[in-house]
């Protein structure tokens, strides 16, 4: 069994992972831990824009994929077979890229819960996942019930 988990190293990342580790224990699963980070912006190419620019874009990666390697590592270290990825793109299509190359059996995201105002204007990673992929995906809710 071959799971990928996308976490997108907020708050939320934790519910996430623990469900994960719980699904990887119960399928003796391979994990990968997909981080997806924003697309690069246009100003920040290698020869146009300030380097100041350059060198915050290049700082938030550096952290992101610090984050993404620890969690991996906690993940190892409870014995659990985990490789992490931290890739560039734009979150849906890099997900699904990534699902269809490393030929995943199941997709593990978290959803936030946000409404209905935000899912119209900035649209939902879970339900774009669920739109355009074939492939089974669990979707982990992270939001406060109430």
């Amino acid at each position: 069994m071959k799971l990928l988990v996308a976490v997108d190293l907020s708050p939320s990342t934790e519910t996430v992972i623990a469900q994960a580790r719980a699904i990887a224990r119960a399928l003796a699963a391979k994990v990968w831990l997909l981080h997806v980070a924003d697309p690069e912006p246009t100003f920040v190419g290698y020869d146009v824009g300030p380097q100041y620019e350059r060198d915050a874009v290049a700082e938030k990666f550096r952290q992101e994929h610090t984050e993404i390697q620890s969690i991996a590592n906690d993940m190892r270290a409870q014995g659990l077979d985990t490789t992490a990825l931290l890739v560039q793109g734009t979150t849906i299509e890099t997900i699904l890229q990534e699902a269809a190359k490393l030929d995943v059996d199941i997709i593990v995201a978290g959803s936030h819960g946000k409404g209905a105002v935000h899912r119209l204007l900035v649209g939902s990673v879970s339900e774009g996942l669920l739109q355009h992929t074939d492939r089974p995906i669990l979707i982990i809710p992270t939001h406060a019930r109430g």
